[in-house]
């Protein structure tokens, strides 16, 4: 493949822009949604009623991270058909895994004399659980949430495979009309959004943590 200079800067700053903003969308709406499903279900299953669901749950999540995205949508194209959809979801199920994984491990790794200490202060569970377990777990929580975003960002490219959008229609038309210009232009685009959203959510890491917990 030839590699021009004139059309990659013309790939990177006319054709590439839009496709950005649907690939941002491909990376954001899936993480969003797989942390509120991850971080419930973490959470749930950390109390006492429902920890004796831990390992089926957690099973559910591994089979989620290893199926191919490519594979859920060819399972649920009858429900879904082709288009952003199927691409949303297939993502979400894909990002489930390392956000509940973290979280069920950050709210374990609480210290047993912490939470004895809340109870001692009169903290109900709840209490407990949003003033004492969440905030201690938040960095274990974050460094999931970043595994999530850096994985879907660069799995979000595949989306254009089956109409999506995002960064991927660029580099698929790289290499379906061996352009290396758009291929280098697609994923220069792609790790820029992957590392701009892993120090986003540093400093956001950086907000949550409690300051005894900051290096």
């Amino acid at each position: 493949m030839d590699f021009e200079m004139d059309r990659f800067m013309i790939a990177l700053l006319d054709r590439s822009p839009p496709h950005a903003l649907e690939h941002l969308q491909l990376v954001l709406i899936p993480v969003v949604v797989a942390f509120i499903i991850a971080f419930t279900a973490a959470v749930l299953l950390t109390r006492e009623r429902y920890v004796k669901y831990t390992d089926r749950v957690m099973t559910v999540f591994n089979i989620g991270q290893t199926i191919p995205p490519l594979a859920v949508i060819a399972v649920f194209f009858p429900f879904l058909g082709l288009g952003r959809e199927p691409a949303l979801f297939a993502l979400t199920i894909y990002a489930l895994l390392p956000i509940a994984r973290n979280t069920l491990a950050g709210l374990k790794g609480v210290p047993g004399d912490v939470k004895d200490a809340a109870r001692g202060m009169g903290m109900t569970e709840w209490e407990m659980l949003f003033k004492v377990e969440i905030p201690l777990s938040m960095p274990v929580v974050m460094a999931g949430i970043k595994i999530s975003v850096v994985l879907t960002s660069g799995t979000a490219a595949l989306g254009a495979l089956v109409g999506g959008g995002g960064m991927g229609a660029v580099i698929f038309a790289g290499i379906d009309f061996f352009r290396a210009e758009l291929i280098v232009a697609g994923t220069l685009i792609i790790g820029v959004i992957a590392i701009t959203l892993d120090r986003l959510l540093t400093l956001i890491d950086d907000m949550l943590t409690p300051p005894h917990m900051k290096a």
